[in-house]
């Protein structure tokens, strides 16, 4: 592994572009686009205000800006930096912006869900959209990029359109069978639409793309419902989390349930590896002790220690006078070859839960000190990643696990993370700082822990150094 500088971002605007060459962030009202490879700054563009929200176009030539305060949307491009755009919703107000599946299309929504506006950069022209939902999930495209599909509510009914992202006419509008829909995804082949019932309603509904309900799913009645939902990555399964703690499995040929995957508090099972973190303070040896805070004399390290079943899971009681009380599978994801998936029980905040789809059962279990912030799977191998809220990294693969730590002075705690698109590498995202593991060393990026950007830029030591913990059974993270 490789860890380059610290440089500054501002709320966690940044990312990675879907072709994987570039890493663009926002420090206040600057956009910086930087080389992967080399992290050198390519372009730095200036926003009439500070900068909210970010997302890059699908071939990766423009990046959208989105200032919500003044309800702007500005609109840079790669191959021609002079080229620029800029949108203004003026008394309308907005609330989000989108890029469609082209690449050539800004959807923007207005305050109140008063409407959404489609603005072409290729003709300049404008349309609009009225009634759409407020709710978690109301607009999702397809992923072939020809539908769009939307929550509508007219006469204190869910309707659901479909539109053409070609010509943007409407393809096909039907009344939804919800009774307050909290959000809709389509399927990865793009053949069906997945539509849900708000948290105090479990249903679950499966359209065509011609509006007809191929099935209908409810789990149980009087309690609340759905809470998270995923597509596995061939449409072969849906997985659904609820507030009951468990997460359902539906099959794509009778929309049955194959699997259902409870979070007990004991795991008593031989075939299941339980991870558990160990954290212990070791001694540095410091040339100069008076040169050195007390603080930093024990540097904290963790490992990963193999239990013996059975093992005791500590809960954390939910405060159920609050609202969005933490309970229930909030968070899960299958992996980029529909093998494995991981779930996490939000009264379980210290518990990842890893299943094997080809057995239908229970895999692995990593028990964390701290409570788990953030988990990824790597789009291109059966390894995830997963953060803390601390200075370490850690890792899952069917060989084992792995804990490092960033080498960096000063604090940096880790509070998000995403995976380069080929995998090859992790962005790893603080609260005002960011950088880079490189998982594949090349010389290019070797040369990228010691490149300083004058810009924005920390003054931080210990360049390109790696100091990783003990693991059981982990053999190679870094081959695919």
């Amino acid at each position: 592994m490789n860890f380059s500088e610290l440089f500054r971002q501002s709320t966690q605007l940044c990312n990675f572009s879907p072709d994987g060459k570039f890493l663009t962030s926002a420090v206040d009202y600057r956009l910086i686009v930087r080389d992967v490879e080399t992290l050198q700054i390519q372009h730095l563009y200036s926003c009439l205000d500070a900068i909210q929200y970010i997302e890059w176009s699908s071939d990766s030539q423009f990046i959208l800006c989105g200032m919500f305060k003044r309800g702007l949307v500005q609109v840079w491009s790669l191959e021609v930096p002079d080229w620029h755009c800029k949108i203004d919703e003026g008394s309308a107000g907005l609330s989000s912006v989108v890029w469609s599946p082209d690449g050539r299309h800004i959807l923007t929504t207005a305050d109140f869900n008063l409407r959404i506006t489609v603005w072409s950069l290729v003709t300049k022209s404008v349309s609009y959209i009225r009634y759409p939902k407020q709710c978690d999930k109301a607009l999702d495209f397809s992923k072939n990029g020809k539908f769009m599909a939307l929550a509508e509510r007219r006469d204190c009914k869910d309707h659901i359109s479909i539109f053409s992202c070609q010509a943007w006419s409407l393809v096909r509008h039907f009344e939804s069978e919800t009774d307050d829909l909290g959000g809709l995804q389509w399927s990865p082949d793009s053949r069906v639409l997945c539509v849900w019932d708000s948290c105090f309603t479990y249903k679950v509904l499966l359209y065509s793309l011609d509006g007809r309900c191929l099935s209908k799913f409810s789990a149980y009645d009087l309690a609340l419902g759905i809470k998270a939902l995923i597509w596995s990555p061939t449409s072969q399964f849906l997985a659904i989390g609820s507030y009951d703690e468990k997460v359902r499995v539906l099959n794509h040929i009778t929309w049955k349930t194959v699997a259902t995957f409870s979070h007990p508090e004991t795991i008593d099972s031989k075939t299941v590896i339980v991870y558990k973190e160990i954290e212990s303070k070791t001694p540095s040896a410091p040339v100069n002790l008076s040169d050195i805070p007390t603080s930093t004399l024990f540097t904290p390290t963790s490992k990963y220690e193999v239990q013996q079943c059975p093992v005791e899971i500590s809960i954390t009681k939910p405060a159920l006078n609050k609202a969005n009380p933490k309970i229930g599978v909030g968070s899960l994801a299958f992996s980029y070859d529909n093998k494995f998936m991981f779930t996490k029980n939000d009264n379980m905040p210290c518990v990842l839960w890893i299943w094997d789809i080809r057995k239908l059962g229970l895999c692995a279990v990593l028990l964390q000190t701290n409570p788990i912030k953030a988990v990824k799977w790597d789009p291109c191998s059966q390894r995830l990643a997963l953060c803390t809220s601390t200075n370490k990294l850690y890792m899952w693969s069917p060989s084992g696990c792995l804990s490092v730590q960033v080498p960096v002075e000063g604090t940096f705690l880790i509070h998000n993370l995403s995976w380069q698109p080929e995998g090859d590498a992790i962005l790893l995202v603080g609260k005002e700082q960011m950088c880079v593991c490189y998982l594949s060393p090349t010389a290019a990026n070797a040369s990228a822990a010691h490149n300083i950007s004058a810009i924005d830029s920390t003054q931080d030591g210990n360049k390109g150094k790696k100091e990783t913990s003990s693991t059981n059974g982990r053999r190679d993270f870094s081959q695919k």
